[in-house]
């Protein structure tokens, strides 16, 4: 099983930035690549952007606006932890949905919050 804490989502006017995180943590963790999707209200969820040892996807949506980032993984006292951070700059309406995280397209944290709106 794998945990998740997400933050950094909240609103900001267009042209702003937001930096969302996500930390998943498990015992054993076992994460290829990590993934931030994104569902806007009445569309389905599609990949913003990936990250995995191999390399990197961003959507064309968003390519030039927005980046992927991920930390080298570590032990904890209960297991492993690996952080991914998705810088948007940018922003643009069009861009506002609930912003998922992921770990081998299999987990799935719970969604925050991104409005972008003037």
């Amino acid at each position: 099983q794998v945990q998740f804490v997400e933050s950094g989502g909240g609103s900001v006017q267009p042209g702003g930035s937001l930096r969302l995180s996500c930390t998943a943590s498990g015992n054993p963790l076992n994460i290829f690549v990590m993934s931030w999707y994104r569902q806007g209200p009445g569309k389905e969820r599609e990949q913003v952007a990936s990250i995995a040892p191999g390399g990197m996807t961003i959507a064309e949506s968003v390519k030039g606006r927005f980046a992927i980032v991920r930390d080298n993984g570590e032990k904890t006292a209960t297991g492993e932890k690996v952080s991914v951070h998705l810088q948007m700059d940018d922003l643009r309406p069009s861009d506002s949905a609930v912003y998922f995280c992921s770990a081998n397209d299999k987990y799935w944290g719970q969604g925050i919050q991104v409005t972008v709106a003037s």
